[in-house]
Order: structure tokens, then C-alpha cells, then sequence
């Protein structure tokens, strides 16, 4: 099955394939912006694809929460030409116009996986190979310049291992059989992401990339030493600082520091009362943009005020609002939820009440969920059924497992994330999430400096505000940058007004790095990050009910509050 595709065109195609858990998508970002460090036009794409507005995030979403599309059994082979087309869309609309201006795209995933994921599932192989004729179509002539197979002996968390082995006997297939058509490499990713990305760079040996070896961390001492240069790719007049090298900035990085500081005035404004217009920044006027800080959010300050502390304040009792609430993260289903089964209890909890009510809901066309996060449906054999069937199961099992009570005996904000993190569909991102939320409440009680996990929108963030981190992790880069908020806010000349005493934590800096990302589609056009997105997607408008502010009392910053009611 060799594909008779050959390279043209200025841009170079670099593909990244792999199972799932494999940290092809980790390396693929991290490539991008190695080769935009470098001054060289590249961009990030991936197989089906999840940009809005796009066919690729249509299928994703009906791949991954078919249930709620009305579509619960997909045959393996109907899935697959569901891929295929917004293959097929993507490289004709984004992949190969970029490639013909000269720009390099990094394509996660190819062809392969449906190949690969197809065989595994059970469809027929004279098929796949016909809709893998009709790609090859669209492709022309063009081939990979490189592609990597990444390979990790550890899967993710509830991988089978049965089909996880055949999908990898599956890939080494196929790279040994493409490798006579186009460049094929195997790379094993079972060691550190520098060691990983190293033999990476070193296998892309092209004459006009020039492409520097990634700089590993010899010891945590280095975290902090992070270096304020220009990117080469943009020029800046930011001052450098010699102990904070060898991390590189680009022009986004200064615009960070003057969004968060005119989000939080924005802020202020409108909690004192006064009226719109309440800033000349058009980008912040048009769309909507979170707080600098996170618990000043309409969501969070509901949470904080009407769910954590609102009720008995046992481990469980606690542990089962906050994870009701926060699963579904909607003011409205919390709301719903009240007024059918009266107060929210653990102890009085029955999954048929609350799951007809839920149901209900969704057939009189409601929605239960936020679109702040997307929530993993856990599949069609998920236990309930239906995602949010699933979602009342996983939390009633959590306290059953006796979950709230390990959580309040953890002794860290890391290790209290671990065992939430444990739970099918629960990932790095909602982990974080859920255990931030918790340490609002009387079930813990952690300094949100200790610990930060970045979710998607924040990577991206992060790689629009450096060109070289350095060899720290985005992690790490968050922890410095929260670190130097002072210093920043001065080199910049500007006036930040910090909650009522209380500096940006871990948590806000990784927030500003996710709403960065979206404010510099607009105002730094030419920084496409990691995802490739170009539009922002909500535009602002005021809700009617204004917001008296409260935080948690540990924070010790309410009796400093003066609320004017704020409509956010």
C-alpha cells in the first residue's frame, strides 16, 4: 500500500504518527515552535482536526460524544470516511495553500492511523484502502519530507492493552513499508521530552534548516532562569535579563503582562459600578475574555458563594457539590438540578432522579454543559450510557471509593490531583481544574503557588509568548513568569492592581497564558501557535445580574471588598 506521493511546493510536510498516549501531538508542538525559534515559517495541524467552524471539529465531536449527536453505534468503516473527509478538507482549504506560500506544516497525524485504527476496529481492509486511494488524490504530489513514528511503551491510562499492541504491530507495518517511498523514522519516547525532541531535530537535516539542538535541564536549579531576549522572527525593545537566560520572548510576551493588567482594571471598573465603555482596547471591548483572576469569574464566584459554602460542610458533602457543579460548570443545570430535586446532597442522592431530570432537560433541547470545557463522553459502553448518565456514575463512584476523604488526607495539591486524575475521562486539564475548585472549599487547603498543570489554550499561550523556552517545560515557564509578575508589570511601566492584596497565582498566569493565545489571533496575527486558530470565537456581551464579590474567607480578603456590583 506505498503512496505515490512526492514533494513539491516551498514548504516542507513533516507528518507525526503514532497510537494514542504515544506524545506525537507534545512533539509536534514542540517542533513548531522550535522552527518558528529559528525564523522559519511552520504551522501546526492536525488529523481530523478540532478548529471551530471546521468539518474536522464536527467529526471529532461525533467521534468522541456520539452519544450526544444521536449517532450511539458508528460502524468502523462509516467512522473512518468520516476521517477522510475532513482530511481531505483540511489539505485542501489549509494545508496545501500554506504549504504552496512556503510554509512548513507539521501534520499530527497522516493517513496511517486511518489505516491503522481502522484494521484494528474491525473494517475491511479493500475498504480503507479505497478511501486511502481518494486522500492520495487530494495529497497530488505531495509526500511527506519526514515522518516520525512515535512509539512509548506506556500507553494511556485506559488503553486495552490487546488493541494498543496491534495498533503498534500495525504502524511498524506501515513505517517499514512507506519508508521505500519517503523518509520514515522511528523514534522511541520513553525517556525526557528534550531527549525525545533532540532526536528529532537531529533526523531533519534539510540544507535551509538550520536547526539549533534543543537545550535539556540539567537540574531543577535552572527553574527560574529564564531569558527576556527577542524573538528572531519579531523585534522587541524589551530589556534582557542575563539570570534569567536562556529562554526567549517574542512580542507577545510583553502584550501579556499588558492584557492581564488591563483585563483587571477592566475589572475593577466594573465592579465600583461605573459605566461602559470602560476600556479603549477594541480587542477587550468586542470578545470575551475570563478575569485575570480566575475566582473573580462568573462561574467560579457562583461556585464559591452558592454551592462550596452553601450546605454541610462535610468531606463528601463538599466533594459532591463542587464535582456536580463543576462537571457540568453551567449555572443553569446546577439551577435546574435545585428547583426539580430540591437541596443537593450526597446523602439523598438518587442517580434515576437526577439523571431524568438531566434527560429531560436535553430533550426539550437544553444544554446541561458548558462550552467552556469539552467534556469527554467515555464512549458508547461508557457506564450510563449517555455522557451525562456517565458523569452522575463517575461521581457517586468517587465518593464510594472513599475519593473525599484521601483527597482532604493528601499532602499535596500534586497528590490530591493524582487521585482525581485516576478516574477514566479525567485528564491532566480537568484534574487541575477540579482539584483548583476543591481548594476554594474546607476540603483542602494548598497555596495555589504550589502547583500548575497547562492546559491546551495555555501551551499555546505559552509558545506565542517564547520562541525558545529553554529547555523548561511550560510548566516551569508558568512558575517563572508568575515568579517575575512584579519586575514585569515595572519593566513595562505599568500599574497592575492585584486582588485586594492578593498577587496572580499559578492558576491566573496559566489562565492569562490560555486568554493570550486567543487575544493575539487578533492583535498579533502573525504568531499562529500551536493550534493554527484564527478567530476568537465568543464576542462579549454584559449579563444582566451584577456580582457582589466573595472569595474564599482562607484568603483573608473580604472584609477589604467594596463591592459596587459588577455585570459580568
Amino acid at each position: 500500500m506505498t503512496s505515490k506521493i512526492a514533494q513539491t511546493g516551498l514548504g516542507r510536510l513533516v507528518v507525526f504518527e503514532g497510537a494514542d498516549g504515544s506524545g506525537k501531538t507534545t512533539l509536534a508542538h514542540e517542533l513548531v515552535a522550535r522552527l518558528q525559534a529559528q525564523g522559519l515559517r511552520a504551522m501546526y495541524f492536525s488529523f481530523p482536526g478540532r478548529e471551530p467552524g471546521t468539518l474536522g471539529a464536527e467529526v471529532y465531536r461525533l467521534h468522541h460524544q456520539n452519544p450526544e449527536q444521536g449517532a450511539h453505534v458508528i460502524h468502523p468503516a462509516s467512522l473512518q470516511l468520516l476521517h477522510i473527509a475532513a482530511h481531505i478538507d483540511a489539505i485542501e482549504t489549509k494545508i496545501l495553500p500554506a504549504l504552496k506560500q512556503g510554509t512548513h506544516i507539521v501534520l499530527d497525524r497522516f493517513w496511517w492511523s486511518t489505516w491503522v485504527y481502522g484494521i484494528v476496529a474491525g473494517a475491511s481492509a479493500t475498504s480503507l484502502k479505497a478511501m486511502i486511494d481518494v486522500e492520495h488524490c487530494h495529497w497530488g504530489t505531495v509526500r511527506p519530507a519526514m515522518a516520525f513514528l512515535i512509539l512509548r511503551d506506556k500507553g494511556r491510562a485506559n488503553d486495552k492493552a490487546v488493541e494498543r499492541r496491534k495498533r503498534i504491530e500495525e504502524y511498524q507495518r506501515l513505517a517499514a513499508n512507506e519508508r521505500n517511498d519517503y523518509p520514515v523514522r522511528i523514534i522511541t519516547n520513553d525517556g525526557t521530552l528534550p531527549a525525545s525532541l533532540k532526536k528529532i531535530v537531529a533526523e531533519l537535516s534539510f540544507p535551509d534548516w538550520q536547526l539549533s539542538t534543543p537545550t535539556a535541564r540539567t537540574n531543577g536549579s535552572q527553574q527560574g532562569q529564564l531569558a527576556l531576549q527577542g524573538s528572531p522572527t519579531a523585534a522587541r525593545g524589551s530589556q534582557v535579563f542575563s539570570r534569567l537566560a536562556p529562554a526567549k520572548t517574542t512580542l507577545v510576551y510583553d502584550s501579556y503582562w499588558r492584557f492581564a493588567c488591563e483585563r483587571q482594571r477592566i475589572f475593577f471598573a466594573r465592579a465600583e459600578g461605573q459605566r461602559s465603555p470602560w476600556t479603549d482596547d477594541v480587542v477587550l471591548r468586542e470578545f470575551k475574555f475570563t478575569n485575570a483572576y480566575r475566582a473573580s469569574d462568573r462561574v467560579s464566584q457562583y461556585l464559591i458563594r452558592k454551592v462550596i459554602y452553601r450546605g454541610d460542610a462535610s468531606p463528601d458533602e463538599v466533594f459532591f457539590r463542587t464535582l456536580l457543579f463543576k462537571v457540568f460548570n453551567r449555572i443553569d443545570t446546577w439551577e435546574l438540578l435545585c428547583r426539580e430535586v430540591g437541596e443537593i446532597t450526597f446523602k439523598e442522592f438518587s442517580f434515576k432522579r437526577y439523571d431524568a431530570v438531566l434527560s429531560a432537560a436535553m430533550a426539550r433541547g437544553e444544554r446541561v454543559y458548558s462550552a467552556a470545557y469539552i467534556m469527554p463522553s467515555g464512549g458508547a459502553k461508557a457506564p450510563g450510557g449517555r455522557k451525562h448518565s456517565m458523569h452522575l456514575r463517575m461521581i457517586e463512584q468517587m465518593i464510594k471509593d472513599g475519593l473525599p476523604s484521601k483527597i482532604a488526607a493528601a499532602r499535596s495539591m500534586a497528590k490530591a490531583f493524582d487521585l482525581i486524575r485516576a478516574y477514566p475521562t479525567i485528564g491532566d486539564f480537568l484534574a487541575y481544574q477540579y482539584v483548583t475548585d476543591l481548594n476554594y472549599g474546607p476540603l483542602i487547603s494548598f497555596s495555589e503557588m504550589d502547583f500548575v498543570v497547562p492546559g491546551p489554550g495555555a501551551f499555546s499561550g505559552v509558545h506565542k509568548c517564547f520562541s525558545d523556552l529553554g529547555g523548561l517545560t511550560e510548566a516551569e515557564i508558568i512558575k517563572v513568569v508568575t515568579d517575575r509578575q512584579e519586575e514585569e508589570f515595572g519593566r513595562l511601566g505599568l500599574s497592575f492592581r492585584n486582588l485586594w492584596g492578593r498577587p496572580l497565582q499559578l492558576i491566573d498566569c496559566q489562565n492569562l497564558f490560555c486568554e493570550v493565545d486567543k487575544y493575539a489571533r487578533v492583535m498579533h496575527p502573525e504568531f499562529s501557535g500551536p493550534t493554527g486558530r484564527t478567530r476568537i470565537k465568543q464576542r462579549f456581551t454584559a449579563e444582566p445580574e451584577p456580582i457582589v464579590y466573595w472569595y474564599p474567607p482562607k484568603w483573608g480578603i473580604n472584609a477589604t471588598i467594596k463591592n459596587g456590583g459588577s455585570h459580568v
